[in-house]
């Protein structure tokens, strides 16, 4: 019943429902998310129930992962209509800290993954992968799941909290979740809610171009035509680009020839003042 979902504020209290689910021989699953939730976030609601017993979903609005000039104090924020879409989905439980729990006064300490950090969103966005990797560990401490999701849709996110569980040694599965689109392919995403009613038909013609050059890397187009043809493509229609790329899709290393790996094309744009990333596989031969 939606009215069960019980909401926590404090780590300690967190971990205390988490040590009896333990007790009793329940796996912990946890979704992380800074709320305005959508459908992306549900089907990885409902994806952490197939992997465990019980499933925690953080919303927490992560200070440390804008830069100044950034949209922090603006972001959306929906926190009854977030438990009510949560409750639908059976969450088990609801951890939303404040600020000054995550981060008191003599907060100190970063954690940081070097190299696949560097490019891509670390180019237009220096700080963010710190203060995202910082911030889940703290969340992976303070819940100490099984397993932990995250969606395909901030691809380099996904592969920097992968490294980061291997090198640390996390005892926590991570598992992706698959892009959710709306019916015209723009991956949906709590900025959308930015775009007025003009950019939000031109906003899915980035999803288009993405699998248009990933059509032709298949087809062994060289990749720096690809590229150049999807940067002229999205320019055309009205996006700003900041970036469209091709890279290994384990190691986020630069892609020179076609179909050489497993690659993903990866972007960001601006239409008018809202920033949008997406991510598409290239299809290899026989996949």
């Amino acid at each position: 019943m939606a009215s069960n979902l019980p909401v926590v504020r404090h780590y300690h209290e967190l971990r205390a429902v988490v040590q009896r689910w333990r007790s009793s021989g329940k796996t912990v699953a946890l979704v992380p998310t800074m709320g305005a939730l959508h459908d992306g976030h549900i089907s990885l609601v409902r994806l952490a129930r197939k992997h465990a017993k019980r499933v925690v979903v953080s919303l927490f609005v992560n200070p440390t992962q804008f830069a100044p000039n950034e949209d922090f104090s603006a972001y959306p924020r929906d926190e009854q209509g977030d438990w009510q879409k949560l409750a639908s989905a059976r969450t088990d439980l609801l951890y939303a800290p404040p600020v000054d729990d995550m981060y008191p006064e003599d907060f100190s300490t970063r954690v940081e993954v070097i190299g696949l950090t560097s490019g891509l969103e670390g180019v237009s966005r220096p700080h963010h992968f710190a203060g995202v990797t910082t911030i889940v560990t703290k969340l992976f401490l303070q819940c100490l799941p099984d397993v932990a999701l995250f969606g395909e849709k901030d691809y380099q996110q996904l592969q920097v909290i992968r490294q980061m569980v291997r090198d640390l040694n996390f005892p926590i599965k991570i598992v992706p979740g698959p892009t959710v689109r709306a019916p015209d392919g723009l991956a949906l995403s709590s900025r959308n809610a930015y775009l007025n009613a003009a950019e939000r038909n031109v906003a899915p013609h980035f999803h288009a171009v993405l699998q248009e050059v990933a059509k032709d890397l298949a087809t062994g187009r060289p990749v720096h035509e690809a590229i150049f043809i999807g940067r002229d493509r999205l320019e055309g229609v009205g996006f700003r680009v900041d970036y469209l790329e091709v890279r290994d899709a384990e190691t986020l290393i630069p892609v020179e020839r076609p179909l050489s790996v497993p690659m993903r094309v990866l972007g960001a744009v601006f239409l008018g003042k809202v920033r949008l990333i997406d991510n598409v596989p290239v299809p290899m031969p026989g996949g």
